[in-house]
């Protein structure tokens, strides 16, 4: 397991939080690229499968755990762009 791999993606992930939360308090898509939403979240899903099929270690729920929060926040920009729109 690389610890700077480690920290790569705790870092990466922190900001995951403060995204999620701003898009639940605002219920806007203000400022939000759904396209960059999806290409972050298919780069940690290659990531996860890298993982499994090449060096499994633990860093693979570091992966996942970012893809998970990633997945929420596409999530709430749907929800969000459907609330804007009724």
């Amino acid at each position: 397991m690389s610890p700077f791999e480690t920290l790569m993606l705790v870092c990466f992930g922190a900001a995951w939080p403060f995204s999620i939360a701003r898009s639940i308090r605002t219920r806007s898509v203000a400022g939000k690229s759904v396209g960059f939403l999806w290409i972050v979240l298919t780069g940690y899903l290659a990531g996860v499968t890298h993982k499994l099929l090449y060096n499994f270690d633990g860093v693979i729920w570091f992966y996942a755990l970012n893809a998970v929060m990633v997945a929420v926040d596409i999530a709430l920009y749907y929800r969000n762009r459907f609330l804007a729109a009724a």
